[in-house]
């Protein structure tokens, strides 16, 4: 009996912990290994006396034992040797009846179950579909992120067999390698598709920001468009007549300059991150700058193709000249309402800062739509449309819209909630910086403010005691027209200080002409997308002795 024990028991605690087994890879193999085929096990027996019943009993629980020691053995086996796949086998399985299988360097995950939730939508995530993700993901670098290889670990059922080699059609070119030459001083927070911003010591030194500093937001390899083959397709309204215009078209539209400041909706986003954790560029307090944009007014290159206001809503859609492999475009959308007004001065343009366009922000040609945030800004402009609906973009449709603190990644519906078009007010401290050690005796403390929708900042108050008490800072920069404020306003505060005082802990919110004002904290605001944080801008300094 003791022998018998010894022989059973091992089996019994090797099917309990297969029970609480966490490695999917470890279920699938064992469970897709024809060798074990569990079988159903009776104990009634018919007939015979009592110690016979229980030496069938027994031998029954012996041999149950045995085929869940061989299949816990099994499992170790599949967790020390994944299962290997060829190419091939991977390519065959490339829609949802045979299953979507991918793979990344040499593991395989079979995403079958993922396809239909896939934040880029489907279609996206189906170009990849029996072959491997790195061309995607060298175009989406973004994916390229520990969370996102977290999800993906998830699927694996196995590794590519190592006699198996890779095509030479992998070795394929760098769709980023004609991205344009960047400026060293610029922080980078992704390199392909290149976003990044300038340091805050930069960014406030002067009231328009220089070409090469001004921070970069792409989602996709930067298009090398040849200027005298460039033509902007604007789609007639029914019945009318489409505009192509080149360049020296578009230079005939009388010329129009703005000051116009242009911010990412994820500015400041790490601050998000640090109070909880976000998905999005890790954008500090430099998705901001400010530019003198001249240009052709849309609603006049709007009225030439025989557009004009509705009683009806409608929107005009941008689509850009980069696109994915699927030769999809970056697009988004604004209302014709704004698009249509004088007033609103959007602009089609095609200098910045009395230069043509940079390559990284639109060359030749690009949208800029006064007091909206960046996203609508839609660069490389190649085609206008008026139509009943926004546009269908991801961008426009699947980002960059905000939510309730309550929703996460399993509840959020997109539909639920409206575009960004204009931002809240905001301010941010660009000097001192955290964590620096400043002199004793007195403090100037150096910022940004703007609001969006053309609103003008009329106050930025600082406190130098986490917001316990406040001063006025002084205000810099042009002049802003009521509603018609494009611009951010600098700002500048000289302060003595305590004697004795050892470190300050600087707290800055801004108020414009609606009196928005700004939220002490992230907690109320935050969002899984980390976008539309202007919460207080804080920052610690120490103080010498």
């Amino acid at each position: 009996m003791l022998l018998l024990h010894r022989a059973v028991a091992p089996g019994l605690q090797q099917a309990y912990r297969l029970k609480s087994t966490p490695a999917r890879l470890c279920i699938r193999a064992c469970c897709t290994n024809a060798s074990f085929q569990p079988q159903r096990s009776s104990f009634t027996f018919s007939g015979g006396n009592s110690s016979t019943r229980r030496w069938r009993v027994m031998g029954t629980l012996l041999g149950l034992g045995a085929v869940l020691a061989c299949h816990d053995q099994q499992c170790r086996a599949s967790q020390e040797s994944p299962r290997r796949y060829t190419r091939e086998e991977v390519k065959s399985h490339c829609s949802p009846e045979t299953g979507v299988w991918v793979t990344l360097g040499s593991e395989v995950f079979d995403i079958t179950e993922f396809v239909d939730i896939h934040p880029g939508g489907a279609s996206k995530l189906m170009l990849a579909a029996g072959g491997p993700l790195e061309p995607f993901w060298a175009l989406y670098a973004v994916h390229n992120q520990p969370h996102v290889r977290e999800i993906l670990a998830q699927y694996k059922i196995g590794e590519l067999s190592p006699d198996d080699k890779a095509p030479s059609i992998l070795k394929t070119s760098d769709p980023y390698m004609d991205d344009p030459i960047r400026h060293s001083a610029l922080k980078v927070n992704t390199q392909c598709p290149f976003n990044a911003e300038p340091p805050p010591e930069l960014l406030t030194e002067n009231y328009i920001t220089p070409n090469p500093i001004f921070f970069t937001r792409n989602h996709l390899p930067v298009p090398n468009v040849d200027p005298d083959t460039y033509r902007l397709n604007v789609v007639g309204p029914p019945g009318g007549q489409s505009l192509c215009l080149s360049l020296d078209d578009l230079y005939q539209f009388p010329k129009h300059e703005i000051t116009v400041t242009l911010q990412c909706a994820g500015n400041r986003r790490s601050e998000m991150t640090q109070f909880k954790e976000v998905r999005g560029l890790e954008w500090s307090l430099g998705a901001i700058s400010t530019a003198r944009w001249a240009g052709a007014r849309l609603c006049d290159v709007l009225a030439q193709a025989g557009h004009q206001l509705c009683e009806t809503e409608a929107h005009v859609c941008f689509e850009g000249l980069d696109s994915d492999p699927t030769g999809t475009a970056y697009g988004a959308s604004i209302p014709l309402a704004r698009a249509m007004d004088p007033e609103a001065e959007v602009l089609l343009a095609y200098e910045m800062n009395g230069q043509p366009l940079p390559r990284d922000h639109g060359f030749p040609v690009r949208v800029v739509v006064p007091g909206v945030v960046g996203a609508r800004h839609v660069k490389w402009l190649g085609k206008v449309s008026v139509e009943p609906e926004e546009s269908f973009s991801h961008w426009q449709r699947r980002d960059y819209k905000g939510f309730s603190p309550s929703v996460d990644w399993d509840t959020v519906d997109f539909d639920s909630a409206p575009s960004i078009q204009e931002l809240p007010i905001q301010s941010a401290i660009t000097q001192p910086k955290e964590g620096e050690i400043i002199g004793s005796g007195e403090v100037t403390v150096k910022g940004y403010a703007w609001s969006g929708g053309g609103r003008a900042v009329v106050r930025v108050d600082v406190s130098l005691d986490g917001g316990l008490t406040w001063q006025v800072a002084e205000l810099e920069g042009e002049e802003q027209r009521a509603r018609k404020a494009w611009a951010w306003r600098l700002w500048h505060l000289q302060a003595p200080l305590p004697a004795g005082i050892k470190e300050l802990n600087i707290v800055c919110k801004a108020v414009d002409e609606s009196y928005n004002v700004q939220p002490d904290t992230v907690a109320p605001i935050w969002n899984l997308r980390g976008v539309l944080n202007n919460a207080w801008h804080r920052v610690h300094v120490h103080v010498a002795p």
